[in-house]
């Protein structure tokens, strides 16, 4: 199953109505447009689906509503994660996990734990999952970096804990874990723009928000990268990067929404305290995506 997890997973979006309320028929229309734009497996409940603003009833009618949807396809991870420990495996505990193949799990924010908060962490929710855990490093919005000698040890010491979402931008830091990893430990990239620089040195795939926009291209790029034909991979990787820097210009799943809406698959709706991009951002993505789509 572990190896199923490489190449592209797209950290799928939530799609609202005008009314706030989950799209489930734009659901329907992402995901099969990701399925079928070659991604290897769909992670649900992430910063990219919202998950923040997702009262406990939505997220668990979402997941049901997908795992219904794929019928098995594609692995399904879903994210499971906070700054609560003892919160976090409740959470874990009444999860209905049929149909998904592992749990993504952040590390805690704003608390600001230590290296020995962080392991004892993941080691208590690890011992409450029965699914495959993969570590989740953004230290970017969660103030705190789970280092190298951290990950390592949960590598090693806990089965269950069978990858990490690196996404710190740090390449000596992800270059040590690369290194020093157990044999069948997965190191997932959490940054697109960084992502084929970050195959490069073995990285094992990437969990995309570019893919939910371009998941053909993407993917192309990736399986190409991990086949180390890296000529082709650039050329690719050359026409993407501008689109992948407005993507974040205004913040994330801002700038997904709004390329997602000009290709005719949601409405371009967030929740507060998100908001849609700039009329600038906008039209800047939808010319982008024209000249990417010739």
């Amino acid at each position: 199953m572990i190896k199923r997890l490489t190449g592209l997973g797209v950290a799928m979006v939530t799609p609202f109505d005008a009314k706030g309320n989950i799209d489930f028929n734009a659901v329907s229309r992402v995901f099969e447009y990701l399925v079928s734009g070659s991604a290897d497996y769909v992670v649900v409940l992430g910063t990219t689906g919202e998950s923040a603003v997702l009262s406990t009833e939505e997220k668990d009618e979402l997941v049901r509503y997908i795992v219904k949807q794929n019928s098995g396809r594609v692995p399904i991870v879903v994210g499971i994660g906070g700054n609560n420990t003892d919160a976090v495996i409740n959470s874990i505990k009444r999860f209905n996990f049929q149909g998904i193949d592992a749990v993504l799990s952040v590390t805690p924010y704003y608390n600001k734990p230590t290296q020995k908060g962080l392991e004892l962490h993941y080691k208590a929710i690890a011992a409450a999952c029965r699914l495959p855990i993969i570590l989740y490093n953004v230290p970017g919005r969660t103030g705190v970096n789970l280092s190298a000698e951290t990950t390592l040890s949960l590598a090693h010491d806990v089965p269950n804990i069978v990858a990490i979402k690196e996404a710190s931008g740090n390449l000596v830091q992800q270059t040590i874990i690369l290194r020093d990893r157990p044999k069948d430990f997965l190191v997932i990239s959490g940054d697109d723009a960084l992502a084929l620089p970050q195959l490069s040195i073995g990285f094992d795939g990437v969990i995309s928000v570019v893919g939910n926009a371009l998941p053909k291209e993407f993917s192309t790029m990736v399986k190409l990268g991990l086949a180390g034909n890296f000529t082709h991979a650039r050329t690719i990787h050359g026409k993407l990067i501008d689109f992948i820097n407005t993507l974040f210009a205004e913040g994330n799943p801002g700038g997904i929404k709004a390329a997602l809406n000009i290709l005719g698959l949601i409405g371009n709706n967030l929740r507060l305290p998100l908001a849609p991009v700039s009329e600038y951002t906008y039209d800047k993505l939808a010319r982008q995506l024209e000249e990417i789509k010739k």
